[in-house]
């Protein structure tokens, strides 16, 4: 079989970005860096921007020729390297799961924390598994009943990162109030359940949820949602943003500070958590009506 070259994953280009980051920090050029190791400058091009894979002793190699000595840092970029080959559970889904899609499960999963801006629907951390379905259905035009039954599953079995022994993930979303007042014709009891869930996982210490009322102010969230995905120790941070093809991602570090601060500023626009539950506790209870 012939050799196939790399597909750049998420990991891989956060990897990249890293490793380019702090070679220009000590102020060498590529081919001075690949010299050190005995490559080419090509091969180092190709390293940084996700076209050729790193071995873990290597990126570390690299690391202490740029003077890094931080043992975070080394702990990091070399669990970057080791997991940028490394197959998710969602591999197992890989005929209906986009490339795009699976990169951004796999942020999700190595993850320490979200905060996201969901304008549109119920984000999918938080969905139940109907509404979950419906949604799918309504976006996914082109996928049949069986794969939109197959990306529920996959939406469904990503939730597990809420409740993960190693430490569960933090999530903190804003879902403006539009999305609250949803109705579903075939199955009226969907945005119900929805509501009830929300509710419940609101209760979950690692999960914080506001509403942005109808009423609220301008703020920067009316240019659309988005997702902005946190790592622990030094690595990056990456933006999701989604549309009816896929995702696509924001990784410069400039570029997602600013997300980070819309973010900040949406939050302040948002109802207060205690005035967010006691409006979808009144939406729920007026839907049974």
């Amino acid at each position: 079989m012939p050799n196939m070259r790399p597909v750049p994953t998420v990991r891989r280009r956060r990897l990249g970005e890293a490793l380019r980051r702090y070679r220009t920090a000590a102020g060498l050029s590529l081919d001075a860096a690949a010299q050190t190791m005995g490559w080419t400058g090509s091969k180092l091009s190709r390293i940084e921007t996700a076209n050729a894979h790193v071995r873990p002793a290597e990126a570390s190699a690299l690391l202490k020729t740029y003077g890094i000595d931080d043992p975070e840092v080394f702990a990091a970029v070399e669990g970057l390297a080791k997991d940028a080959r490394k197959q998710g559970w969602w591999q197992t889904y890989r005929g209906v799961v986009a490339p795009s899609y699976a990169d951004y499960i796999s942020l999700e999963s190595d993850a320490e924390g979200i905060r996201a801006y969901a304008p549109l629907v119920v984000p999918g951390l938080f969905q139940t598994a109907a509404y979950a379905r419906e949604t799918i259905a309504a976006n996914a035009t082109t996928r049949t009943p069986q794969e939109v039954a197959a990306l529920a599953e996959v939406r469904m079995a990503r939730q597990a990162v809420l409740t993960r022994p190693s430490g569960p993930l933090k999530i903190w979303a804003v879902v403006h109030e539009a999305v609250l007042h949803q109705r579903f014709a075939i199955r009226p009891q969907t945005m119900r359940d929805q509501l009830r869930r929300l509710l419940d996982l609101a209760e979950l210490p690692n999960v914080t949820l506001q509403v942005m009322p109808l009423t609220a102010t301008p703020h920067p969230g009316g240019a659309g949602g988005f997702t902005l995905t946190m790592f622990p120790g030094p690595m990056p941070d990456v933006v999701t943003l989604e549309n009816l093809i896929g995702a696509t991602y924001v990784e410069g570090v400039e570029e997602v500070r600013v997300f980070a601060d819309a973010f900040d500023r949406i939050v302040a626009a948002a109802l207060s958590m205690d005035d967010t539950l006691a409006l979808i506790s009144q939406l729920e209870e007026r839907s049974r009506e």
